[in-house]
């Protein structure tokens, strides 16, 4: 049996034993037992020995590290938003066009652009915490496992292949938070895989991407990289050379006409949505147009060197440069251009650390494996194997975390307690909210419009992002904007400046606390200058 499936075939290494079918001399064979069912024996066989192979097993434990890891439940502030959005799809059968959940910019043009994704988070919601965090984990179990076929691919083996996730993975691991751009990091490597697939001979792997590009565009903005990624291999396939550690293979006329066609075919999908072509030009507008969402949100800021996970980005680079030196490895100038692009978009921004991740991931294994033999798999040990298997599926069944468990992680995080606070008592509107606590307050109390959530793109181009960034900064127009908008309460968290402020402020009264959240509200009625501020703010909108 060959290594295909998770690793690639080594044709230098002894062939598998075959399967030994025949019956004892002398005895006849059944007049049962026909070819067909010969065959289809022989391929159980052969797919049994697959499924419990080596290069299987160490996915396996791929799978454990990922649960491992994907136990904590990491939840992102966005998470409550898309499930709400997804819920409201599935409910209505409409897709919104206009923001229907903040009073700041409400009827503001507003595109579901990840909306495929919301109605899976939305359906996922309906069955609890932990249908949520199993969607999690198997996520980035299959965004790893992908790595690792990838990796394992293109150094022609599985142990290196295997090494290389591992080692990758605490970079990868602070990516995975259970939102829409999840499906985008596994779209990314299974249109890489398709690719390498393609280079290798397989024709019909490209069939694979027009229909991945339907689904990819109407589930996040990252089908940009996807097509990106087919047009360098297919312009770095326009010549032939080989200079130091670069080199570059030619493709033959029906590999580029039929590359073509692919990146045709896919482009073609894009209007392919509820929107039409308007979900085409959004990925440019966040790369282009929103300059406070850039400087304000954590995951558009640099690569934060100070921290563990940036000096072990750093690290990374310094290893890979070191070895390259030392024994210089030749790469497709495809795989340097990736690797490139990976590392300066990862360094501008640390949310696309996982492109480095992918983009990085078949070096490294093509380093590894000068010093890991490739597996043979006459040598095989398949009872070790299962025993194995079964150990790691035992575990992650007996340590999947409890509903009270993922109950306590999210009550740490969001204002659970606040929010029940606000549900059992009459208090005035309308409510100021933290950036991050918007998106809960969408699914956990839809009939309260929040002041902000996580949709920075669309309160940055109504203007409501600047004037939060005003009042949570304490900046001298902060109690002037809770004026113009006539807010009346306020849900902040416990430690930020605006809530030391209010605590200090004869305006404001404290009637809820807990370790997370503190909610204000005002006490007396709104003064002249108050209203003043409000219609201030009306004709500004207008």
């Amino acid at each position: 049996m060959s290594e295909q499936g998770l690793a690639i075939a080594n044709k230098s290494s002894p062939a598998q034993p075959s399967i030994d079918l025949t019956f004892p001399q002398g005895l006849p064979i059944p007049e049962a037992v026909t070819d067909t069912e010969v065959r289809k024996s022989a391929k159980l066989m052969e797919l049994l020995h697959w499924v419990f192979s080596f290069p299987a097993m160490l996915g396996a434990f791929l799978v454990g590290l990922v649960f491992s890891g994907g136990r904590a439940f990491f939840v992102d502030p966005d998470l409550w938003w898309h499930i709400r959005n997804g819920q409201n799809i599935l409910a209505t059968h409409r897709w919104p066009t206009t923001d229907p959940y903040s009073f700041t910019v409400a009827g503001t043009s507003w595109l579901a652009y990840e909306w495929l994704g919301d109605v899976l988070l939305g359906f996922m919601a309906k069955s609890g915490l932990q249908a949520l965090d199993g969607l999690l984990i198997t996520l980035a179990s299959l965004v790893i496992l992908a790595l690792y076929y990838y990796s394992t691919l293109c150094s022609e083996n599985s142990k290196a292949g295997f090494v290389s996730s591992v080692l990758l993975c605490p970079l990868a691991f602070g990516s995975f938070t259970l939102r829409p751009q999840m499906f985008g990091f596994l779209f990314l490597i299974l249109t890489l895989i398709a690719l390498e697939l393609f280079r290798r001979g397989r024709q019909r792997a490209l069939w694979f991407l027009p229909p991945l590009f339907v689904v990819w565009v109407n589930v996040h903005g990252s089908w940009v990289i996807g097509l990106g990624l087919v047009a360098v291999s297919l312009a770095t396939g326009l010549f032939e050379f080989h200079i130091g550690s670069v080199e570059a293979q030619h493709w033959t006329k029906e590999q580029r006409i039929q590359l073509e066609l692919m990146l045709l075919a896919s482009l073609a999908m894009i209007p392919v949505t509820p929107y039409g072509t308007r979900i085409a030009a959004y990925p440019f507008m966040v790369a282009s147009s929103l300059p406070i969402n850039v400087a304000n949100i954590l995951e558009w800021k640099p690569m934060p060197f100070e921290l563990f996970g940036g000096k072990l980005f750093l690290g990374t680079l310094v290893f890979f440069f070191a070895f390259q030196i030392m024994y210089h490895f030749t790469f497709r100038v495809s795989q340097w251009i990736l690797f490139l692009g990976g590392t300066i978009t990862a360094c501008m921004h640390r949310r696309f650390v996982l492109l480095f991740v992918a983009f990085f991931a078949p070096l490294l294994a093509t380093m590894l494996a000068r010093w890991f033999p490739r597996y043979i798999p006459s040598k095989d040990k398949f009872a070790l194997n299962v025993i194995l298997m079964v150990g790691v599926a035992a575990a992650m069944f007996w340590y999947f975390p409890s509903r009270p468990a993922l109950d306590r992680i999210v009550e740490k995080e969001f204002p659970v307690r606040a929010v029940n606070y606000l549900r059992n008592h009459a208090v005035a509107g309308p409510i100021y909210n933290t950036y991050a606590s918007g998106g809960y307050l969408i699914w956990a109390l839809p009939e309260q419009k929040v002041f902000i959530d996580g949709r920075g793109d669309l309160y940055e181009i109504g203007g409501a992002f600047a004037e939060y960034l005003e009042a949570a900064d304490l900046k001298p127009r902060a109690f002037f904007v809770l004026r113009a908008h006539g807010i009346r309460t306020c849900l902040l968290q416990r430690n930020e400046p605006l809530a030391t402020a209010l605590g200090e402020h004869p305006d404001w009264q404290q009637v809820y606390g807990d370790e997370v959240n503190v909610i204000f509200v005002r006490r007396e009625e709104p003064l002249a200058f108050d209203l003043a501020a409000r219609k201030q703010t009306a004709a500004r909108k207008e």
